[in-house]
């Protein structure tokens, strides 16, 4: 494999490991049932970006005169960091684990798609449209099986409550799309990865706190809710972060937020095991599309290889570059 495929391999490597860490938030999350959506999300999001922030200080002050220069862009992935959380643990609450994290997640891709082809002109690719095909059909089986079992099991009101989760995953997916897409952008404009989540995820660290100020009082009501709190700053938005901005330095985020696919799959997975959620056949059907589809987007083949990390031929501009 040639030393740009190596680089787009480790990227989608640390993409996938930053997944998985993704994926316990929302287990961990009912480790803390007195703490609401919005304290949870934050406290992971709000707290994490400041750490960020704070471990990138010394390249965000080299970077600064380029991050001042591209303020527009991380505003952008500020504003849309400060929205993510709470839509998404929202999300959660009011549609369940698995309905909350797929939705969330798995629409994520198309978002990100959408944003390059028409900010970027980048086009997709036979290989993207396949693996997003599958990765949406294993979204859309998880969420109806899920939606299936919660009317089944409560009613009506269940069935309000995860439509209105629904709504508010596919908010988050769309702020998820858009501050993959920031950072980015930012470090593909030769701004280092480190400067560029920090700078982007610390600003939207600093518009959650006030959120955090108002919600946040049963985080430290006991040692078992702050340790659910510091958990997911540093373990899921810290290192999870941090990894996916190395990521984001060698996949472009179509990519990335494909790759995060398997996110809602091992927080389906864990759903069941440790939260004692049920997941009807069809679920399990979604999340082996979910699989097939970061099969279908991982495996090298020839023709990848030849081409560099981001996905397109060295030959072309990144104004036509592909999304794959």
């Amino acid at each position: 494999m040639t030393g740009t495929g190596r680089s787009a391999g480790v990227g989608a490597l640390c993409v996938l490991a930053a997944s998985v860490l993704w994926g316990t938030t929302g287990t961990a999350a009912t480790f803390a049932p007195a703490v609401g959506p919005l304290a949870i999300g934050a406290a992971a999001m709000g707290l994490g970006g400041l750490l960020q922030a704070l471990l990138a200080a010394p390249q965000i002050t080299d970077s600064v005169a380029g991050l001042r220069e591209r303020r527009g862009t991380v505003l952008l992935g500020a504003a849309s960091v400060a929205v993510y959380p709470l839509a998404f643990y929202s999300s959660m609450h009011l549609a369940g684990v698995a309905v909350g994290t797929v939705v969330s997640i798995g629409t994520a891709p198309l978002a990100s798609a959408l944003i390059e082809r028409v900010v970027d002109g980048r086009r997709l690719t036979r290989r993207w449209l396949l693996a997003a095909t599958l990765g949406l059909l294993g979204t859309v089986l998880l969420c109806v099986a899920e939606a299936a079992h919660a009317t089944a099991a409560t009613g009506r009101s269940s069935l309000s409550a995860t439509l209105l989760g629904i709504g508010l995953g596919l908010v988050a997916a769309a702020t998820y799309a858009l501050y993959s897409w920031a950072a980015h952008r930012l470090i593909t404009h030769r701004i280092p990865s480190r400067a560029a989540m920090g700078a982007v995820f610390g600003i939207g660290g600093l518009l959650l706190l006030p959120v955090l100020a108002i919600t946040g009082a049963p985080l430290v009501a006991s040692w078992s809710n702050a340790a659910v709190g510091a958990y997911m700053a540093l373990v899921p938005m810290l290192v999870g972060y941090v990894l996916f901005g190395w990521g984001l330095a060698h996949v472009p985020a179509s990519t990335a937020t494909t790759l995060s696919l398997l996110e809602p799959a091992v927080a389906a997975l864990l759903a069941v095991l440790v939260v004692g959620e049920r997941l009807p056949a069809a679920g399990w059907a979604g999340i082996a599309l979910v699989v097939t589809c970061l099969a279908v987007l991982t495996t090298p083949t020839p023709a990848r290889r030849a081409r560099n990390p981001v996905g397109h031929d060295s030959n072309r501009s990144p104004k036509t570059a592909d999304v794959v």
